[in-house]
C-alpha cells in the first residue's frame, strides 16, 4: 500500500521519489521531524518568540525534504529549489536576523534530508546547536554599553589627578578625562570623564563613592550627548 503511494500514476516521473523505498522514505522523514524540533529548540534559546513561528520552522526540514524528494533528477531541479528557498517570505512581517537565519538552517536540513543525507544534516544539526549555545552565552557580538559623560565638581584646593581613577576603573569599562573647568567665580573645578559602565545599575554606586571624594558636591552621570550643552 505505501509502496503504490510512491509510484506516480503518470507512469514514469524523472524524481528520486521513484527510486526510494518506503521505509527510507519514513526514515528521512522521521529525521527531519527530530531535526526540525532540534532546530526549532535551537531558535527558542534564550530568544522571545511566538508558537506559530516555532511550529513552521519545525516543520520546514519535512516539507523542504519532500519537495527535493521529488524534483532531484529533474531538469527544472535548479528552478524548484529556487522555489523552496523563496519560502523565507512566508511570514508576513519582517524578521530579525536570528528569525531569517533558523530558516535557512531549517531548509538547509530538509535538503539535506530530502537528498539521503540523514548523518549529514543530524551532524550539521548538532554543530550549529553547539555553536548557537556558545555565542548567546559568551559576550561575544555584545554591543557595548553606550558611552556617557561623567561630571564631578570639587573645590578649587583638590588635586584631583588620579584621585577618582579607582572608583571608575572598579564600575567603568573604559574612563577618560576630556576637559577642566573653572565653576563658580573660580572658587570650583568641573571635571568632565567620558565613560563606559561595565554593568547598568552601578551609576548610584559609582556617583556615591565619587561624592565621598569630592566633598559632597555636585556629580552629574548622563549621556555623552548631554556633553554638548553650555554650562
Amino acid at each position: 500500500m505505501l509502496d503504490a503511494a510512491l509510484t506516480s500514476i503518470f507512469g514514469s516521473a524523472e524524481s528520486l521519489v521513484a527510486g526510494v523505498s518506503t521505509v527510507d522514505f519514513l526514515l528521512c522523514c522521521a529525521a527531519s521531524i527530530v531535526l526540525g524540533a532540534a532546530v526549532a529548540a535551537i531558535y527558542m534559546f534564550r530568544h522571545t518568540y511566538s508558537k506559530n513561528f516555532v511550529v513552521t520552522l519545525a516543520l520546514l526540514p519535512l516539507i523542504v525534504q519532500m519537495v527535493i524528494t521529488l524534483v532531484n533528477g529533474n531538469l527544472g531541479a535548479g528552478i524548484a529549489v529556487m522555489g523552496v528557498f523563496n519560502l523565507v517570505r512566508f511570514r508576513s512581517i519582517p524578521g530579525s536576523a536570528k528569525d531569517i537565519g533558523n530558516v535557512f538552517l531549517a531548509m538547509a536540513i530538509g535538503l539535506a534530508t530530502g537528498m539521503g543525507f540523514i548523518a549529514l544534516a543530524v551532524l550539521f544539526t548538532v554543530i550549529v546547536g553547539i555553536v548557537n549555545v556558545v555565542y548567546v552565552l559568551t559576550p561575544f557580538g555584545r554591543q557595548k554599553a553606550p558611552e556617557k559623560t561623567l561630571k564631578i565638581t570639587i573645590p578649587e584646593d583638590l588635586e584631583y589627578d588620579g584621585v577618582f581613577d579607582g572608583v571608575l576603573a572598579r564600575y567603568t569599562d573604559e574612563h577618560e578625562l576630556v576637559e577642566v573647568q573653572t565653576t563658580n567665580m573660580g572658587s570650583l573645578f568641573l571635571l568632565e570623564y567620558a565613560v563606559r559602565m561595565k554593568e547598568p545599575g552601578a551609576e548610584k554606586r559609582m556617583i556615591d563613592e565619587v561624592r565621598c571624594l569630592n566633598g559632597n558636591l555636585k556629580v552629574v552621570l548622563g549621556r555623552a550627548a548631554a556633553s554638548k550643552e553650555v554650562l
